[in-house]
């Protein structure tokens, strides 16, 4: 038998590293967190090489203690818990007390910190976990860490890495989502000497979101406030316009850590069910405040992920809230005849006035300037769009909450488009009065007696006339939409009638299937499943729902049981839901086929009666709208 050793403290460190310590953004995403952890209302990130040759985080937080610094880099070592009782009521990001020791013992550490109630600071040094040298240094309150030469004595790990431009866009990904889930932070990152992006730390999830993603995404986002004991849920709903090919943008927080989970992703949606076209995932960033006692971060090392009691109620509040949030909302896409570029906010043209953590004032000048623009540029072109006065007047009232004194001086600014900011005159008073006039939705019983049918072109689209809109429904996205709500109704009400099958299709169950079987039988049954035991593992399927007759109903059966055996998912199965969509596809109306004024009237009558009218089962939209905005400005009536 080989003998058995005791790893020294040096070896034990660089196995530890290699959980915490992935890679630069890993090292961010620690040194960030302990900043927050910290109190930093301010914080400041600076990468070079991708984050290779150095990473400076400097926060202006509660500084470390020089009698505890050099308690710091040992492993274990944390000032966040006490004792094992305290994971149940965890409050702080970091807890598990790995994260310096790790990084020391991979890279050249250079710490200087200094506490409100010191006189000076401490310039502390650590390479390779060693420790090089500790002294007395003047130094503002927070905390400053320098990170050099990463996996410096470690080739087989640093062999690794991806080039520095890539790893560099993980350490910006990363921060954008730190940016995210700490709005009341300000964060600045600069990556080889470049400003990349600043957040102002004023509370404003939109304004980051507008700083991140753009133009084109904060204007299509709807507000989610939802809360019941135990739970909170704070943030943005994408609309489905801007719908994404994966779910990476589906962003997720849990009492602030970012966090990657199927049981939450699941849930976001089918609360977004009826707004999705397949293949296709919603945009959301969403906050969520659970009780410490429900669920358990200590699962891996890199916390990014949790563990949530009663899984399937969490998953139905979810669900909810989300439906909820986007049922209230109108859905109606709006197209433009000329679109307008859209991009992100350019940064680096006010790149010399981005300020340093500790330089609060610039900040807020910076985003009363924003708010002067739009609000301006509302007025300039005279739009009362609901979008573009929404987005001036929100930006107006962020102003407003940040620095009242700030809006006297804004006349001297001039913003990066180079147009001087105005003081808001008369002209902007009516601006809220002009939102009021769109708070109805254009999709109800009492618009409907507004509607003016113009006609129908393609003999697949209806024109309706309604205000100063121009509204264009899909006849056969319509009333696609309209059979599916009926079918799905008899589901939901269990109005099934079965359709005996003859002779009886045997299918065999593995002991978790049967299980599984057993647990929902009553489910298939409400279905309109007929089962029975036909001895041992086998079953006989005497029955199936008389409108899914003729699919493949072995394959059908087992598709719903693995659905049910999730235990998080509650609801409709997908299979059910599925087929029902593509009945209603084949049993609808075509395009290419003519239908009377009469007929059309018939069928939008019938779509206002649903919950959700603007989507087919599908995810297409069965209307869209068109302003007269956009075709006078197109006939060059309006000049802009």
């Amino acid at each position: 038998m080989a003998a058995i050793n005791i790893l020294d403290n040096r070896t034990i460190d660089k196995i530890a590293a290699g959980e915490v310590v992935e890679r630069p953004s890993s090292v961010v995403k620690e040194l960030v967190e302990n900043a927050i952890d910290a109190g930093a209302g301010a914080v400041t990130v600076e990468i070079k090489d991708g984050g290779t040759t150095l990473i400076r985080v400097t926060d202006n937080g509660s500084g470390i203690e020089k009698s505890q610094i050099h308690n710091a880099f040992l492993r274990h070592a944390t000032s966040k818990i006490t004792s094992a009782d305290d994971l149940t009521e965890l409050v702080s990001l970091g807890f598990r007390g790995e994260a310096l020791a790790s990084i020391a013992a991979v890279s050249m550490v250079e710490l200087i910190s200094k506490t409100p109630q010191e006189l000076t600071g401490t310039r502390y040094v650590i390479e390779g976990g060693v420790e090089k040298e500790q002294e007395e240094i003047g130094a503002p309150d927070g905390t400053t860490v320098l990170v050099r030469n990463l996996f410096f004595n470690t080739p087989p790990r640093k062999k690794f890495l991806k080039q520095p431009q890539t790893e560099g866009s993980y350490v910006a990904d990363l921060m954008e989502h730190l940016a995210m889930s700490n709005p009341g932070v300000s964060f600045k990152f600069i990556m080889n000497g470049q400003t990349k992006f600043y957040t102002t730390g004023n509370n404003e999830l939109s304004e980051i979101i507008y700083r991140i993603y753009g133009k084109e995404i904060s204007n299509e986002l709807i507000p989610l406030h939802y809360s019941e004991e135990g739970i909170s849920i704070d943030g943005l709903l994408g609309k489905s316009v801007i719908l994404r090919a994966n779910r990476n943008y589906e962003i997720f927080y849990v009492n602030g850590r970012y966090i990657k989970s199927t049981l939450i992703s699941k849930a976001i949606e089918e609360g977004y069910r009826e707004y999705l076209m397949q293949h296709k995932f919603p945009f959301c960033v969403l906050h969520f405040r659970i009780d410490t006692n429900r669920i358990d971060v200590n699962v891996h090392p890199t916390k990014m992920e949790v563990r949530i009691a009663d899984g399937p109620a969490f998953y139905d509040t979810v669900k909810e809230a989300i439906h909820e949030a986007l049922h209230t909302t109108e859905m109606i896409p709006e197209v433009t005849l000329s679109e307008e570029k859209s991009k992100k906010p350019n940064n680096t043209s006010v790149r010399e006035s981005v300020p340093e953590p500790f330089e609060r004032r610039r900040i807020e000048q910076a985003a009363a300037a924003r708010a002067d623009e739009v609000l301006y540029d509302a007025v300039l072109r005279n739009d009362s769009s609901v979008d573009r006065v929404r987005e001036a007047m929100h930006y107006n009232d962020l102003t407003k909450t940040v620095n009242k004194n700030v809006m006297t001086n804004t006349d001297k600014v001039v913003t990066d488009t180079g147009r001087k900011n105005i003081e808001p005159t008369e002209d902007t008073t009516i601006l809220p009065t002009q939102m009021e006039l769109f708070a109805d939705k254009i999709l109800s019983e009492e618009a409907r007696a507004h509607y003016e049918i113009i006609g129908q072109i393609f003999e697949t689209y209806w024109l309706v006339s309604y205000g100063d809109k121009m509204l264009i429904i899909d006849q056969h996205a319509a009333h696609e939409k309209v059979k599916y709500e009926r079918l799905i109704k008899r589901f939901r009400e269990h109005d099934i009638v079965s359709q005996t099958v003859n002779p009886p299709m045997i299918v065999t169950l593995n002991s978790r299937e049967k299980e599984c079987y057993l647990k929902h039988s009553e489910d298939f049954e409400s279905l309109g499943f007929v089962i029975e035991e036909f001895g041992g593992n086998d079953y006989a399927i005497r029955g199936v729902p008389m409108d899914l007759y003729g699919y493949e109903e072995k394959e059908f059966f087992r598709e719903i049981l693995d659905e049910l055996a999730d235990e998080s998912v509650t609801g409709t199965p997908e299979s059910i839901r599925i087929r029902i969509a593509t009945m209603a596809c084949k049993a609808a109306v075509k395009g290419n086929m003519s239908l009377s004024k009469q007929e059309a009237e018939q069928l939008i009558d019938e779509l206002l009666t649903l919950d959700n009218p603007y989507h087919c089962p599908h995810g297409r939209p069965t209307i869209i709208s068109m302003t007269k905005y956009e075709i006078e400005k197109k006939f060059k009536r309006i000049v802009t």
